[in-house]
């Protein structure tokens, strides 16, 4: 006997009447052309600039330093330096007043071992010379936001007036695809950056110096030497230097007062509010171009930097200087190319990760062509002086 089919042809045909009815509607959502959405939410170009500001203020640094900073108050050496921490001539040990001195193993590490002055730096019982205190704290009191910090850079640096023109010369590699020497040192003064060397080069970078502008890693090196000076422009020439790390306080002040050194000029530090407003307009440039290339919130852009190592360039500071000091600045061997070294008078090839070059030369243009509109810079009530760049 057949079974009926009555119940499965019902379901069978139920299914093909809902295809059916549906078709029509499908059909119409796949021809139909795709729904427009709304654009991202951009801020508008006031507001995207007042959040650029309000970030750029922020000083990712400050709590590492400040910390460092108490640990040499308190006798010792900061934990972000010990990793780095290299050793020191015992006969410059003085001015830190350590505890029994005479007590440390000599260090014989690497080709120091001819040296039987080198020692290690203890991590602990740096009894600093109260000089050196009282020069620690105010330089860490002072370093806050002032942008009237430009129009006492003269004063600041004990020069008598300002310098009717001067040379900032950079170290890249396009440095030696004009021979500029000569116009280099026509100059009233010749800014140099982190012991670049000219001899050999002054067809091209010239060969006159008066000043040497360094980072105080360069400082940290040089101290190791007999003579705590290591730059190659004589003694006479004076060092200005900017403090990467709060323990190189010690190198400056063991180099100052070594008896040792035959250095007629001692080193001087940059104004630590100088510090802040060369790092605030750095940051702006490095935010602006990161949400131009990017098209993130400006928000993200610790995420895609170390900020507690972020830095400004030597070569944006000394510019900066020069700026404060001079009525006339030109510029040499900035900027980069793909057929150049990234330093003339070494074979360095890659740049620093904690350096935005490309936001300082985007400052730079700014500087040279409308300075009006560089940020915190026009708030300092300074009028900026001519500045050329010779690429």
């Amino acid at each position: 006997m057949k079974r009926p089919l009555r119940g499965p042809f019902a379901a069978l045909l139920f299914l093909v009447l809902c295809g059916a009815l549906s078709f029509p509607s499908a059909l119409r959502r796949a021809l139909a052309p795709p729904p427009v959405l709304a654009p991202p939410h951009r801020l508008d170009p006031a507001r995207l600039n007042a959040t650029l500001l309000r970030l750029a203020a922020v000083d990712g640094s400050e709590p590492s330093l400040r910390r460092d900073v108490d640990d040499l108050l308190e006798g010792r050496l900061p934990v972000s330096s010990r990793a780095r921490a290299r050793a020191w001539r015992r006969d410059r040990l003085h001015p830190l007043h350590l505890r029994h001195h005479h007590q440390f193993p000599v260090h014989r590490r690497g080709g120091d071992h001819h040296d039987p002055l080198l020692h290690p730096l203890p991590r602990e019982g740096l009894l600093l010379d109260p000089a050196l205190r009282r020069g620690l704290r105010a330089w860490h009191r002072l370093r806050r936001y002032d942008p009237s910090v430009l129009l006492s850079l003269p004063s600041t640096l004990s020069l008598p007036a300002r310098i009717p023109s001067c040379a900032v010369v950079g170290n890249s590699g396009i440095l030696l695809r004009h021979p500029r020497g000569p116009l280099i040192d026509s100059h009233h003064a010749v800014f140099r950056l982190n012991n670049a060397r000219v001899a050999g080069y002054a067809a091209h970078a010239g060969a006159k110096t008066n000043l040497s502008f360094i980072n105080s890693n360069i400082l940290h090196l040089c101290a190791r030497r007999p003579g705590c000076f290591c730059h190659p422009y004589g003694d006479a020439v004076p060092i200005l230097l900017y403090i990467c790390q709060a323990s190189h306080f010690l190198d400056v002040a063991a180099c100052n007062a070594s008896s040792s050194a035959t250095h007629a000029a001692p080193i001087s530090v940059t104004d630590p509010r100088l510090d802040v407003l060369c790092a605030r307009i750095v940051k702006y440039y490095s935010l602006r171009r990161f949400v131009a290339e990017t098209g993130r919130a400006a928000e993200d852009w610790n995420a895609a930097h170390d900020a507690a190592l972020f830095h400004y360039s030597s070569g944006m500071q000394a510019i900066m200087v020069a700026v404060g000091v001079c009525d006339r600045v030109s510029v040499f061997g900035f900027g980069k190319a793909a057929d150049a070294k990234h330093h003339y008078h070494s074979n360095q090839k890659n740049e620093l990760d904690l350096h935005d070059y490309e936001a300082e030369y985007a400052f730079y243009r700014d500087l040279a062509d409308r300075p009006q509109v560089v940020p915190f810079l026009k708030d300092t009530g300074f009028t900026v002086p001519p500045v050329v760049f010779y690429h």
